[in-house]
């Protein structure tokens, strides 16, 4: 029992301080915010990543916040720098990626390897590639991960 709740202590811990780092950095994301290992966020733009409350990203998620654009006759690419949301108490699952410039609402569940594209609105779940809504109206204290 002792080491459960140590290692739960260390565990959150190392959260914070990933959360604390991600700030420093210019990420906008909540101290409440859970980051699981793998992540793969936006370094050319880091202020254009907003993340709400008691939101959790699992391993492997991608989030962008900025466009490539190719330059006249060069082989290099200039970014174009925008804003990509997550709302408040939202799960992003596994591998997902989050394409630049997409606003998720709040309480949204998103499927585990989904690509999203397009603006999510509020207590839905979306999956696939392009992610589609599954199901609207959620709660998530109603539904089963």
């Amino acid at each position: 029992y002792m080491k459960n709740s140590l290692r739960t202590i260390v565990a959150e811990l190392y959260q914070k301080f990933r959360v604390f780092n991600l700030r420093l950095k210019g990420y906008d994301i909540d101290y409440t915010t859970r980051i699981e290992r793998g992540y793969n966020i936006d370094r050319y733009n880091p202020k254009g990543i907003h993340v709400g409350k008691k939101t959790l990203i699992t391993s492997h998620v991608t989030i962008n916040a900025h466009y490539l654009i190719p330059k006249n006759n060069s082989e290099y690419f200039i970014g174009e720098k925008v804003d990509t949301y997550i709302g408040e108490g939202c799960v992003i699952g596994i591998g997902a990626t989050i394409m630049s410039g997409v606003k998720i609402g709040n309480y949204c569940v998103i499927g585990a390897g989904s690509v999203v594209t397009k603006d999510v609105p509020s207590n839905c779940i979306v999956a696939g590639n392009p992610a589609k809504i599954v199901r609207e109206n959620i709660s998530m204290h109603d539904i089963k991960l």
